[in-house]
């Protein structure tokens, strides 16, 4: 997959692959719970204990660990994706509604600017149809096009900002909560 273009002097890595492969997973119940000898289950707390430590050794010539330890410090990278029934509770970290009409030269400003800048380091925004999805409109209290509505795991709204005026990342960046 190619690279998209650089933002902020560094590439911008494709993350469509990384947030399938956690909401697979978080769908299928990645965690897999401890059984006895008997095939009852145990206590997941004790297998957790097992987990073994990551090791820090460098004895064998690959620059792995470091180049694991130097991204677990950066912030995850941002998405800007459609929106799907599931997605919320499937997408782990904070997670931003953005109601969008085809219609709405505002909308589509927006748009471009997250197509070409992507979603703030850390966010995943999703992309709402404004026009069919009444339910969701109805259910953050949206009433124009343009509006962010900011979500918790469970979906709950946390807060929401209209950019209609300056509908841009920079804005959407400036209310987060």
């Amino acid at each position: 997959m190619p690279e998209r273009p650089a933002r902020h002097g560094r590439p911008v890595r494709p993350v469509a692959a990384p947030v399938l492969l956690v909401a697979a997973l978080a769908l299928t119940g990645c965690a897999t719970q401890a059984t006895d000898a008997s095939g009852a289950s145990a206590d997941p707390a004790p297998a957790a204990e097992q987990t073994p430590e990551p090791t820090t050794d460098t004895t064998d010539a690959t620059d792995e660990p470091a180049e694991s330890e130097d991204t677990a410090a950066a912030p995850a990278e941002g998405a800007y994706l459609d929106y799907t029934d599931g997605a919320i509770e499937a997408t782990a970290g904070p997670k931003a509604l953005f109601f969008h009409a085809s219609w709405c030269p505002k909308c589509r400003a927006l748009d471009e600017d997250l197509r070409a800048e992507g979603a703030p380091d850390g966010l995943t925004v999703f992309k709402v149809d404004y026009d069919s999805r009444t339910d969701l409109r109805q259910q953050y209290g949206v009433t124009i096009q343009t509006t962010i509505v900011f979500v918790d795991d469970a979906g709950e709204k946390i807060s929401s900002v209209v950019l209609y005026e300056d509908p841009s990342v920079e804005s959407l960046v400036a209310a987060m909560p």
